[in-house]
């Protein structure tokens, strides 16, 4: 039987540990996981009830369209800040072999605060256009919800995200993390 090493965990093993918060921060780590777990599945169930109205009995759910974007949105933006904590984004590594360690640890923190920095303008401009629809009372077609609301959900997690690239990079400067290669 191959049972793995728990004595010499592998890089990425130590690199995902480094990260993991107990107490207070973790359950703050966790309550954007759970938002984006909650929407998803009522995304789920409200899609399985539109397709059997819509099938059986010719009505389906009116808003679903208007739900479903909602949705897909909490879904998205409330799931970044982890993802991007965990560097679990979509990378394309086809240059990773020829970057050294400390290459690799330079280009990672370079990585990190270009990302950081470059998501303080969308965080900004997604807050100007959500107070713009408020001031102008924009609202949604079917449920009539204040469309603002999910502007300003939008622009707090990509600010969230921004904070959460710099304190990455911050760390991986301030520390001795090892980078897996």
């Amino acid at each position: 039987m191959n049972e793995p090493d728990v004595r010499n965990p592998s890089p990425e093993a130590t690199w995902d540990m480094s990260f993991r918060q107990t107490g207070f921060w973790g359950y703050v780590a966790v309550l954007p996981t759970w938002l984006g777990a909650s929407a998803l599945f009522i995304l789920m169930a409200m899609t399985f009830s539109d397709v059997v109205l819509r099938s059986l009995f010719g009505n389906p759910i009116e808003s679903a369209t208007e739900l479903t974007r909602l949705f897909m949105a909490i879904i998205v933006f409330s799931s970044l800040p982890i993802v991007s904590w965990k560097g679990n984004n979509i990378v394309v590594d086809l240059m990773d072999p020829f970057f050294s360690r400390k290459l690799a640890l330079i280009r990672n923190i370079t990585i990190d605060l270009t990302c950081g920095f470059i998501l303080l303008w969308p965080a900004k401009r997604v807050w100007d256009l959500a107070e713009r629809a408020r001031s102008y009372g924009d609202v949604t077609e079917y449920l009539n919800l204040p469309q603002h609301y999910i502007g300003w959900f939008i622009a707090l997690f990509t600010f969230i995200t921004a904070l959460t690239f710099l304190a990455r990079a911050a760390l991986l400067i301030f520390t001795s993390v090892k980078v897996p290669v």
